[in-house]
C-alpha cells in the first residue's frame, strides 16, 4: 500500500466522521451502587458485591446521574425522553465482571439535538461555524480498567471504575474536517465543565472519545465502510488519528483494496492507527431489557426544576458579552472558554465600566501568568477588586500599562489583602497625568530653550525627544509620558 497520497487524489475524497464521547459524570457514587466514584484511589478499593455482579444483588439507580444527563441534553437542544428503561449489553471482557453492561439501547434519555461549533485552522482568528447533529445521549455504566505493564506477559485489572456513571454522546456522521472533530470535542468539554457534571479531563479518562471514520468519493451519497478508532486521550490526538485514517483509507481504495470494518487504536508516538480487533455488530451484543431495574419517568416538574438550575452557557455568554459589554466577538469567545474566567470577568466589570480594558488584562498578563504557572482560571492571582483597581489606575494614566503588567502585577499576585493604589505608591510607580500639573513644567522648559523651540517649529521634529527629557528631569514626580508628549507637541506648535 502506498504510504503517501497526493493532495490532488485526497481532494477527490470526502471524509465522514461520527464521534462517540463517553463522559464520566461527577456524582459522588456509582450509577447503580453506593461505591465511591473517585479517581486515583488504591486499585480495587471502590468495589462492592453489586459492582462485581454477585448472585442475588440488585442495582439501584442514582437519581443525581439522571439529572446530570438531562442537563447535558438541555444544553444540546435535545428532546428529553419521559419514559426510560435500561438494557443489558452482553459481551465478555476481563474488566467487565458481570459479563454485561447496563446501558440504554431502546430509550436514550436524550434524543436528537445539536451543537454549533466554531472550527479554525491553526491558531488563526478566522473560523467557520458547523452544526453537528446529535443522534442521542444515553446513560450507562463504565467498565473497569485493564493495565498492561511494560515488558510483562500479564494484564492487571482495576475495578474501581466499573459501574462509574457515564453518558455517551453520539453524533450523526456530520463531521467533514479533522478540525471540526477537535472543535466539537472542545465544545463538549466546555459544556460539561460549565454544567459541573464532569471535569472533562481526557488524560485521566473522565472524558473519552471513539471516532467512526469513513471516506467516499465526493458526490457519492452512500457512506463508505467505517472504522472505529478507540479511546483517544486528548483532543489533539483525536484530530491526528482522523487525519492519518483519512489518508490510510484513501490509500487502500486507490490501490484497489477494501476498507475493513474493524476497531483500531492510535499510537501517539508514530501518529498511526493499528488494528485491534474485528468490529462487533449490534446483534453480537444480544441487547435485552434489564430485568432488575424498573423503568423511570421524567415528569414536567422534574424538567422545570432542572431547567431552573441551568447556568448561563457559553453561546449565551458570547452573545451577552458582545451586547452588554461591547466586546469584539473574538474577546467574547476567548473569555467564555472557561466558566471561571467568564464569571471572573463579570465580577470585575461590576467594579469598573472599562470593559475592554478588563478583557485586555485577562487575555494578556493574566492569561500569560496562568499559562506560565500551570494554574487554572479558578486560581486567579488577583482578587476581583484588585484587578478593577489596577484597570482604573492604568486607564486614567496613574500607572503605565507596561509597569502595571510587570511590577504592580507581581507585587499584588496572590496577596489578596494588598491595595492596588497603596502598593503602587509604596513602590513609587504612580505617575502624574493631570494636565494642570504637567503644563506649567512644559511651559517652563519651552521658555528655557527658545532657539530649540523655534527650530522644532520650523520642522526639526527630532528635538521632541530632547524636550521630553528636560520635562522629565524638571518634574519632581513621574509623569505619564503619553500625556506629556501630547501636551508638549501642543506647546511647541502653538
Amino acid at each position: 500500500m502506498k504510504t503517501v497520497v497526493s493532495e490532488a487524489i485526497l481532494s477527490q475524497y470526502e471524509l465522514v466522521v461520527g464521534l462517540e464521547v463517553h463522559v464520566q459524570l461527577s456524582a459522588q457514587s456509582k450509577i447503580f451502587a453506593a461505591d465511591a466514584n473517585r479517581f486515583g484511589d488504591t486499585p480495587n478499593t471502590n468495589v462492592s458485591v453489586i459492582t462485581l455482579g454477585h448472585p442475588g444483588t440488585l442495582p439501584m439507580l442514582n437519581k443525581s446521574v439522571v439529572e446530570m444527563a438531562i442537563k447535558m441534553g438541555l444544553a444540546c437542544h435535545c428532546e428529553i425522553s419521559r419514559y426510560n428503561i435500561f438494557d443489558r449489553k452482553n459481551y465478555f471482557y476481563p474488566d467487565l465482571p458481570k459479563g454485561f453492561q447496563i446501558t440504554q439501547d431502546k430509550t436514550p434519555i436524550c434524543k436528537g439535538g445539536y451543537l454549533d461549533v466554531k472550527a479554525r485552522k491553526g491558531n488563526g482568528k478566522d473560523y467557520w461555524v458547523k452544526r453537528i447533529r446529535l443522534n442521542r445521549i444515553h446513560l450507562e455504566e463504565d467498565a473497569g480498567k485493564s493495565i498492561h505493564p511494560a515488558d510483562a506477559d500479564y494484564t492487571l485489572i482495576d475495578l474501581n471504575r466499573a459501574g462509574a456513571p457515564l453518558i455517551e454522546i453520539v453524533t450523526e456522521p456530520d463531521i467533514r474536517q479533522p478540525e471540526e472533530a477537535a472543535a466539537y470535542l472542545a465544545a463538549v468539554r466546555r459544556l460539561v465543565r460549565y454544567l459541573g457534571i464532569c471535569d472533562g479531563n481526557m488524560e485521566e479518562g473522565s472524558m473519552r472519545c471513539d471516532a467512526n471514520v469513513s471516506v467516499r468519493k465526493k458526490g457519492d451519497m452512500k457512506l463508505g465502510q467505517k472504522v472505529e478508532i478507540k479511546n483517544m486521550n486528548s483532543i489533539r490526538n483525536v484530530q491526528r488519528a482522523i487525519e492519518y485514517e483519512f489518508v490510510r483509507q484513501v490509500s487502500l481504495l486507490e490501490n484497489g483494496d477494501k476498507v475493513i470494518s474493524e476497531t483500531r487504536l492510535f499510537d501517539v508516538n508514530s501518529g498511526r492507527t493499528f488494528a485491534m480487533r474485528a468490529k462487533e455488530e449490534l446483534n453480537d451484543y444480544r441487547y435485552f431489557p434489564e430485568p432488575d431495574l424498573a423503568p423511570f419517568v421524567v415528569t414536567d416538574e422534574d424538567l422545570a426544576r432542572i431547567r431552573a438550575q441551568m447556568p448561563e452557557l457559553p453561546e449565551q455568554l458570547i452573545e451577552k458579552f458582545q451586547k452588554v459589554y461591547q466586546l469584539p466577538e473574538y474577546d467574547a469567545i476567548v473569555l467564555t472558554d472557561e466558566r471561571e474566567m467568564a464569571v471572573y470577568f463579570e465580577q470585575v466589570c461590576a467594579h469598573t465600566k472599562r470593559y475592554k480594558a478588563v478583557s485586555n488584562w485577562l487575555m494578556g498578563p493574566i492569561k500569560s501568568y496562568l499559562n506560565e504557572t500551570g494554574k487554572t482560571a479558578a486560581e486567579m492571582p488577583l482578587t476581583v477588586r484588585q484587578l478593577a483597581d489596577v484597570v482604573e489606575l492604568t486607564e486614567r494614566g496613574a500607572v503605565s500599562f507596561s509597569v502595571a503588567a510587570k511590577e504592580l502585577f507581581s507585587a499584588l499576585a496572590n496577596q489578596p489583602e494588598a491595595n492596588a493604589e497603596a502598593t503602587a505608591r509604596r513602590l513609587n510607580l504612580l505617575q502624574e497625568s493631570d494636565t494642570n500639573a504637567i503644563m506649567p513644567l512644559i511651559q517652563d522648559v519651552v521658555a528655557k530653550f527658545p532657539k530649540e523651540a523655534a527650530a522644532y517649529k520650523k520642522g526639526k521634529k527630532n528635538l521632541l525627544g530632547m524636550f521630553m527629557g528636560e520635562v522629565m528631569k524638571a518634574s519632581p514626580v513621574k509623569i505619564d509620558p503619553k500625556k506629556a508628549g501630547e501636551l508638549l507637541r501642543q506647546a511647541l506648535e502653538s
